[in-house]
């Protein structure tokens, strides 16, 4: 069974930092893209950052220079570095696994961690 299970929400003021983390199992963790994204009330679950099998990176306009997401294959983990915060990155943070071989895709969701920047 898969389990995704993130930590690291909380709430901070504008300008601080927080690091989310991603605990993975029951999943072959390597050959896995791994993510984040967010949903803020009423509005859609957007993405905020991903990386590759192979380490590469990808981020959402708003959040670049800002976040960092970092993975560590031999812990079966992804984080998250959010630094310089704001009151519009307020939303539940959802780790995501996602891997397409042969023509099959499979994709994971972790059960959501709230952020919440006040002003």
């Amino acid at each position: 069974q898969v389990q995704l299970v993130e930590s690291g929400g909380g709430l901070v003021q504008a300008g601080g930092s927080l690091r989310l983390s991603c605990a993975a199992s029951g999943l072959a963790f390597g050959t896995y893209a791994m993510g984040w994204y967010r949903q803020a009330p009423e509005k859609e679950r957007e993405l905020v950052a991903t990386i590759s099998s192979d380490g590469s990176t990808n981020y959402a306009d708003s959040v670049k220079g800002r976040f960092t997401i970092s993975r560590d294959n031999a812990k079966n983990t992804v984080a998250l570095q959010m630094t310089n915060l704001k009151p519009d990155d307020t939303a539940v943070y959802y780790c995501n696994a996602d891997r397409k071989l042969w023509r099959i895709t499979n994709t994971y969701w972790g059960q959501g961690t709230q952020v919440t920047v006040s002003s």
